[in-house]
């Protein structure tokens, strides 16, 4: 059984040190994994030893130059045999960029033209080589993780795959740089042609763990949610604000004279060195703004009232 244990003691956690670890892993014919392990060694009694298990992973930024490359591939394959040929099938497939994350859509890009006489069906897959390294042998078990299916193209027509999406579910990231066990990942794109081989252009895939970012969409986003959360002040600002009015001119002196509270009267310190000198400090208040009413305090010479009706 193929497999990969490290315990983090002496040499081994120097070495850990050093070299980057690989991700842990748990494939069909074996794993990497990664243990801590502490001994207590007693003169008088066996020694005692605990372990416990370490998840790792090894980070993989798709936003690196060369996974946001594109991908494109095409391929033509005649249908029939011999001299009984029916027409050639020509597929051409491409991907944005090299690198995804889990829970990533892909959307591929692909043209086909029919031109056998045959129904034929597109179909595109993610798949997963496991490749086991270990004694001058080599082991290798592919699996699909994620398919999804086109719509069926008649003789002599063509189909246009505008972003079709194919999204990457929870898989392990890829792992490319362990000299025992390789983890890698491709797209598939195939077409399905009854009595016949497969057509299929499969083009690499990078699964990694720090996801790619937009800027340019991510501001352009970000413009327009500020853009929208400030257009409610056009609709509540007039053009030309009226300032406040003047306090005086609401509140009387009259009015203003009642609130006033009187000042203390003096002391006089010669008749009280005795006690402790106190300091009296003006108490200063702002009046509050007079209650609402319909009836004006300051009515003006007016020979006639109108009266007031609203409208609800």
């Amino acid at each position: 059984m193929f497999g990969a244990e490290l315990q983090m003691s002496g040499n081994a956690f120097m070495i850990a040190c050093f070299r980057p670890l690989v991700t842990s892993f748990t494939g069909k014919y074996g794993s990497i994994q990664y243990y801590v392990k502490a001994t207590l060694e007693r003169p008088a009694a066996p020694d005692q030893s605990v372990q416990t298990e370490l998840q790792v992973i090894s980070h993989i930024d798709v936003s690196s130059p060369a996974l946001l490359t594109p991908v494109l591939r095409s391929q033509e394959k005649m249908v029939g045999c011999w001299f009984f040929t029916s027409g050639p099938v020509s597929l051409s497939a491409k991907i944005e960029r090299k690198g995804y994350c889990n829970g990533e859509a892909i959307p591929i890009y692909a043209e086909i033209e029919n031109c056998s006489s045959r129904l034929i069906v597109p179909k595109a897959a993610i798949f997963q080589t496991q490749t086991y390294l270990a004694s001058g042998k080599t082991k290798t078990f592919r699996q699909m993780v994620a398919n999804v299916r086109g719509n069926h193209i008649a003789s002599g027509s063509t189909d246009t795959w505008n972003g079709k999406t194919l999204k990457i579910p929870p898989v392990s990231p890829s792992i490319l740089d362990c000299c025992i066990i390789r983890v890698e990942y491709s797209l598939a794109v195939y077409i399905h042609i009854p009595g016949a081989k497969k057509l299929m252009i499969e083009m690499p895939l990078v699964i990694g763990t720090i996801p790619c970012i937009g800027f340019s969409s991510r501001n352009s986003s970000i413009t327009s949610q500020f853009s929208m959360d400030m257009s409610w002040l056009a609709l509540t600002m007039p053009e030309h604000p009226e300032a406040p009015p003047n306090y005086a001119d609401v509140v009387s002196e009259e009015e203003f004279s009642r609130h006033v509270p009187a000042y203390p009267p003096p002391i006089d310190c010669e008749e009280q060195l005795c006690c402790p000198v106190f300091a009296y400090i003006q108490e200063f208040r702002f009046q509050p703004p007079p209650l609402y009413s319909e009836i004006d305090p300051h009515p003006t010479d007016v020979e006639e009232i109108q009266p007031v009706s609203f409208m609800l």
